[in-house]
């Protein structure tokens, strides 16, 4: 079993408050959920409106299908125009790691 996370750090457009922000990342949020089959919630900078961190989660039974999976996400938070992606950071964990 594999186990891979993503951690996405998106910038917002023209954001003035938390209900604005949260308007932007849910719908997010929930593509990633609904296409992509991963769990998926805001999981950092949650008290900043212009910053939002995006974390995805994938189980599998080989390491190819997690890498494609983390790297359609990546690519459909970018694809986003009303975000910018900073930066990304991932990890892939095998069940046999200690």
């Amino acid at each position: 079993m594999f186990v891979g996370t993503l951690e996405l750090d998106v910038l917002l457009g023209d954001v003035h408050s938390l209900k604005q922000k949260r308007g932007l990342v849910r719908p997010v949020v929930a593509e990633l959920r609904r296409r992509l089959d991963v769990a998926a919630a805001e999981v950092g900078h949650q008290d900043l409106h212009r910053r939002s961190v995006i974390g995805v989660a994938v189980v599998a039974g080989d390491a190819a299908h997690v890498t494609e999976v983390l790297d359609h996400a990546e690519r459909l938070v970018a694809g986003h125009p009303e975000l910018e992606l900073l930066s990304s950071r991932r990890t892939l964990r095998d069940s046999d790691d200690e």
